[in-house]
């Protein structure tokens, strides 16, 4: 690779000349991901795309002046110590914030090797364009704000905030309710027909820490492979089979961690029962209302159906147990 300060200002400007049209194509893919969701945050990343192109143009009509046709085959990656671009674009369902912020750092960037290329610059218009460049980078910023407030009315404003806690609850309270309620419900009738069947709180403590995990690590394959989120907007499948199966896991310990009370405490098995109905309770009423939340299901039709089903397996659970 080579070292910044043996580049010479053809090389310089060729370097310029294609971080330019990478990044007008890096902002072009922000828009197509963005078209369908956010139209208006897509106008403003294509606005900032024609930017990009227009600075190319400036650059490639100084380096013809200078150098003529041939572009040397040097880029950015080709640069010892030269910042480069994460290849975030090519990730699918990015979210608008992350790109917002990807931009941020792509001006930055561009901005200081501007102003650093300009100090090496020697031709006076060179020198004069690397300059202008670098601030316009540094102003880009708030030319992103001024391109936002064309774009984004009050009526889009609202339309991308309401698209924005759609894709919140799909990407991540979806996953993480189907989680929570697999983890606290379903681990109910193993840990209890455990408890009552041995009335021994480690052996409990260990089928139902067995019965979380497993749920666990089910649940968050389950989801990580049922829809790679590329149609339905549902974001990274890893990410949501990570929080489904996080979740699950945590909504099983719960109820488990109670068994962890010694054996040898009076009363040690009811105690540590006890103290588990009463998460178990806790836990179905944060469903019921997470559900209502979120999900937009009625508080009281939430509570019937979550409370009611976690009865019955809890009660399931106990009547085998006690057989």
């Amino acid at each position: 690779m080579k070292a910044f300060s043996d580049l010479t200002e053809r090389e310089i400007l060729a370097i310029a000349i294609a971080g330019e049209e990478e990044d007008g194509r890096i902002y072009m893919s922000f828009a197509e991901k963005l078209k369908e969701r956010y139209p208006a945050s897509a106008k403003v990343f294509e606005d900032m795309a024609e930017e990009e192109n227009g600075h190319r143009a400036m650059l490639l009509e100084t380096y013809r002046q200078r150098f003529g046709e041939h572009l040397p085959p040097i880029r950015r990656e080709d640069v010892k110590g030269f910042l480069k671009r994460r290849p975030v674009w090519l990730t699918q369902n990015l979210s608008l914030e992350t790109m917002r912020k990807e931009a941020e750092n792509m001006e930055f960037q561009a901005a200081r090797f501007y102003a650093a290329a300009a100090e090496r610059a020697t031709d006076v218009g060179v020198r004069k364009l690397l300059g202008d460049l670098a601030m316009i980078e540094k102003g880009h910023e708030q030319r992103a704000g001024e391109l936002t407030e064309r774009h984004l009315t009050e009526t889009m404003r609202g339309e991308e905030e309401e698209t924005r806690h759609r894709m919140f609850v799909l990407q991540y309270i979806q996953p993480g309710l189907a989680g929570l309620m697999d983890g606290s419900v379903s681990t109910l009738a193993p840990l209890f027909a455990a408890a009552f069947a041995t009335h021994s709180n480690w052996e409990t403590f260990l089928v139902g820490m067995a019965a979380s995990i497993g749920a666990g690590i089910s649940m968050g394959f389950a989801e990580a492979l049922s829809d790679d989120g590329s149609l339905t907007g549902r974001g990274s499948p890893w990410l949501r089979g990570g929080i489904c199966g996080l979740m699950t896991t945590l909504g099983g310990v719960g109820h488990t961690l109670p068994y962890l009370v010694p054996q040898s405490w009076p009363n040690a098995f009811w105690v540590a029962t006890g103290i588990a109905g009463a998460i178990v309770f806790v836990e179905l009423w944060i469903i019921a209302w997470v559900r209502a939340r979120y999900m937009d299901t009625p508080f009281l039709q939430a509570v019937f159906q979550i409370v009611l089903g976690g009865a019955i397996v809890l009660a399931a659970g106990v009547l085998i147990g006690g057989a």
